[in-house]
């Protein structure tokens, strides 16, 4: 017949120091319900801004200059082959390119259609890294029409000023049909006309964009002096908003578009907020744990005449430590469960208020919750296991 925690129960003072019991399950229920909102909080926070700054095709293009102080602006601040190598060894960066722009002056004027004329900076960058490519985005020497890629925001910027210098506005399906007469001349009076036709706009560039091999010919036919190294490099990377990125930008003093990374700055301050929450819920646990190993070792000093009695009459101290433990298995498994309930409720109650975002967030809690809830559970019980076993050994 089978030996139960009842038959050995009244040996046992357990009714000594019940504050301290009381005191350890309260402080163990509050550490495992801050440790559950804070992993499910980072969680939230993780999924809410990556819905706010989606990325396309899986990757993040964003633009990266040196910064300019006032203590170095008067410096030569291009990247080196050695910066941009450097760039790329990033775990975190899957590819880096320059971006190559006019040493030589470049007019652009368009005829009586738009009656203006101004100077123009020309760049290119491998079509890798463009947004919009089309079949007649190439160059070839000899060739006198240049297809050009025209930032998005210029042409908002365009029919913004238009209006006021009495010029007309631009539809992204009519802009290519203005034909640009493009000027360019080199320093010893050297010049070219070419017919500039813009064949599609791009979103991701803010830059005049022509093919990289007209560039390359036109540096070296009107440019002055050997080709200059980049100002500007496109950089792919998998979320331009982790704090890895963000921290080896500001570490190497490297500026980028504020608003590309604005969420990668609020994440890293939620995050930090949530990891200190988090470490202050495990502190809370394993002091309710240290407080709870005391009550276990008043519980037997106070029992101990009566324990070495059982032992005396041939109850094993394995099976005495096993069947005492058991006995607190239902009060930690209630305590994980209420807990579990309670963060279920308020991750509920957060995907309610964040309406706009019900897509991005579920209303179940994260499947890594159930399993740091069973890893606690079984920490629970290893725990008081070791404490009973160590003290009954020594009995």
């Amino acid at each position: 017949m089978p030996i139960h925690y009842k038959t050995i129960a009244p040996f046992l003072n357990t009714g000594s120091s019940r504050t301290a019991m009381l005191f350890s399950y309260t402080g163990l229920a509050v550490g495992i319900l801050l440790l559950f909102c804070s992993v499910q909080m980072y969680f939230n926070t993780n999924q809410l801004l990556k819905s706010k700054n989606p990325r396309k095709d899986g990757f993040d293009f964003v633009s990266v200059t040196k910064t300019i102080t006032n203590e170095n602006m008067g410096a030569a601040n291009y990247f080196t082959d050695a910066d941009i190598q450097e760039i790329k060894a990033q775990p975190f960066i899957a590819d880096a390119a320059p971006l190559v722009s006019n040493q030589f002056r470049a007019k652009a004027s368009a005829g009586s259609i738009i009656p203006f004329s101004t100077d123009l900076f020309l760049e290119a960058i491998q079509n890798d890294f463009l947004d919009t490519i089309p079949e007649n985005f190439t160059w070839q020497p000899g060739q006198s029409l240049l297809p050009i890629i025209f930032s998005s925001d210029f042409l908002e910027m365009y029919n913004v000023f238009a209006p006021a210098q009495g010029l007309p506005q631009l539809s992204a399906g009519s802009v290519g049909a203005v034909n640009i007469m493009i000027e360019c001349s080199g320093p010893l009076g050297t010049k070219t006309t070419f017919t500039g036709q813009i064949v599609g706009l791009s979103d991701r560039v803010n830059s005049i964009l022509v093919p990289q091999p007209f560039l390359v010919w036109a540096n070296a036919n009107f440019g002055d002096g050997p080709p200059q190294p980049p100002s500007r490099i496109f950089v792919k990377t998998t979320d331009a908003n982790q704090v890895s990125f963000l921290n080896f930008l500001d570490l190497k003093n490297y500026s980028i578009n504020k608003d590309k990374t604005k969420f990668g700055r609020v994440k890293q301050i939620l995050q930090t907020v949530v990891v200190a929450l988090g470490g202050f819920a495990v502190l809370v646990i394993v002091l309710a744990l240290i407080l709870f190993s005391f009550y276990l070792q008043l519980m037997i000093a106070k029992s101990k005449d009566n324990l070495a009695l059982l032992l005396t009459l041939g109850y094993a101290p394995a099976w005495l430590t096993g069947t005492v433990t058991k006995r607190w298995i239902p009060t930690y498994a209630a305590i994980i469960v209420i807990a579990i309930l309670c963060t279920q409720l308020l991750q509920y109650l957060f995907w309610q208020t964040f309406a706009g975002s019900k897509e991005a967030l579920s209303p179940l809690l994260h499947p890594l919750l159930l399993v740091l809830a069973v890893v606690l559970m079984a920490l629970c019980i290893i725990v008081n296991y070791r404490i009973l076993k160590k003290t009954l050994y020594s009995l």
